[in-house]
């Protein structure tokens, strides 16, 4: 039977766990960039589309509209 000094030192240089605490990160960190990625992406996506309705909708430059995408005639 191995005495606890030997176990420690077992323990200390067992890395077949390592493996799997390195892909969780990796992982996460993939994760948490497509969500940012994403994130940035709708951003854009929802501003030009605003601005394509009010360019069609025939908008002021203070945002406001006569019909169209923003109004109940339009679906939204």
């Amino acid at each position: 039977m191995k005495n606890a000094k030997t176990l420690l030192q077992d323990f200390i240089q067992d890395e077949s766990g390592l493996t799997a605490v390195e892909y969780a990160i990796a992982g996460s960190l993939v994760v948490g960039g497509l969500v940012t990625a994403f994130t940035q992406l709708g951003t854009v996506t929802e501003t030009t589309i605003n601005e394509l309705c009010t360019a069609a909708d025939g908008g002021t430059a203070d945002g406001s509209l006569t019909a169209g995408c923003n109004s109940s005639t339009a679906g939204g």
